[in-house]
């Protein structure tokens, strides 16, 4: 990413939130849209490759409270690219580089922008701070992101699961020189740092990647044949990945320094794991809690009784039905649900049923028959009526 595209780009407007939109809210559009546009949902639509991009572009810069803070600042102190004199700066252009903001070194430039500004965007960017010279800088390697699916008793419990990725590391053939005899030379456009500078009027420069070097200030003298003199090379590599218990579907389980490998010596970047998980056939989840529908029979829930509910990879438990139960209570099983971040279980939700028999013998209807016969006098609709009438 250039520094001009950082400071144009409008993340807000490519995630769909406003500027104050929370952290919450910029990981729902996120996941909406990454969902939406996700290559393995539109294989072969080169455009909703090119957004998918876009969107994870965006999250990664608003979704990490730091690089969202600096990219507000880049953009209040730049605009759409253009600097802002602050109140009572004079007419007349400025002339400076960028370079002495990013970085650049020497003494505090009037106005105050001396230092401060280098180290906000050098993580964004990076770049080194004062005195950076020519030297070639590490680079951080990209974030990976995957996806897992997961039955609904190795969500609640947690698993261990393999994944394959493919990601781009430095090239094995040149040990990541990008030069078959692994002796590159640093770049001359660039002298090694990777930038050059671009006059975008107004009497200052914006810097973008080198040209010739594709920012890597090293040019191959014997381009490797493998990776064509870039000293990274396309590797696929299957790690086992433990994701923790009670994770819910649609969560990004993020895993720090596990995705691409650096290069020059930089840190590996992360991986991001958005997990899909199943339905049960039984059980349901409500937040920490699981939920079950246990039907019972008129018997049970009119004179009371016990009642045997099945949990989830455990023994049953036994829950006592007061005479009277209503359908669609709901009791609970306390420590029988899913396991919360602090080790503990929430509890298991029992919603009872009652059952209504189809096919009645003559025991049993001469049963239910003498019943209605007894219950005659008593009308369940009539304060139904009533409140009718007044309402």
């Amino acid at each position: 990413m250039s520094t001009k595209d950082f400071i144009e780009k409008d993340y807000y407007k490519v995630l769909g939130v406003p500027k104050d939109a929370t952290e919450a809210e910029i990981k729902k559009a996120y996941r909406k849209l990454a969902r939406e546009f996700h290559p393995d949902a539109n294989k072969g639509n080169a455009k909703a490759e090119e957004r998918f991009k876009e969107i994870s572009e965006a999250n990664d810069v608003l979704g990490d409270p730091k690089k969202r803070k600096e990219y507000d600042e880049a953009r209040t102190l730049f605009g759409n690219g253009g600097f802002r004199p602050g109140p009572g700066a004079g007419g007349g252009s400025f002339n400076f580089d960028l370079g002495d903001l990013f970085g650049g070194g020497g003494t505090q430039q009037s106005g105050g922008f001396g230092g401060g500004i280098g180290d906000v965007f050098g993580g964004l960017f990076n770049r080194g701070g004062a005195g950076a010279g020519t030297r070639t800088q590490p680079r951080r390697g990209q974030d990976i992101e995957s996806e897992v699916t997961l039955s609904f008793n190795e969500a609640i419990e947690g698993a261990t699961v393999p994944l394959r990725m493919s990601s781009q590391s430095p090239c094995k053939a040149c040990s990541g020189t990008g030069d078959k005899n692994g002796t590159p030379r640093v770049c001359p456009t660039c002298v090694g740092t990777g930038q050059v500078a671009r006059g975008s009027g107004g009497g200052f420069s914006l810097t973008d990647p080198c040209p010739d070097c594709k920012g890597r200030g090293l040019i191959a003298e014997d381009a490797c044949e493998v990776c064509k003199g870039s000293g990274r090379a396309k590797s696929s590599r299957t790690m086992q990945v433990r994701i923790p218990a009670g994770v819910s579907d649609g969560q990004r389980i993020r895993l720090r320094g596990k995705g691409a490998p650096g290069e020059r010596g930089g840190p590996a970047g992360d991986l991001y794991v958005v997990v899909h998980v199943k339905e049960h056939p039984v059980f349901g989840r409500k937040g920490d809690n699981l939920t079950v529908t246990v039907p019972v029979t008129f018997a049970e829930a009119a004179l009371g009784g016990e009642v045997r509910v099945p949990t989830l990879g455990g023994p049953p438990v036994t829950l006592k039905l007061p005479p009277g139960t209503p359908n669609g209570r709901t009791m609970r099983a306390r420590g029988k649900g899913a396991v919360r971040k602090d080790g503990t279980r929430g509890d298991l939700l029992v919603t009872v049923e009652v059952s209504v028999p189809t096919d009645l013998t003559g025991k049993a209807r001469d049963a239910l028959e003498a019943y209605r016969e007894a219950t005659a006098g008593e009308d369940p609709r009539a304060e139904l009526f009533q409140a009718a009438k007044g309402a």
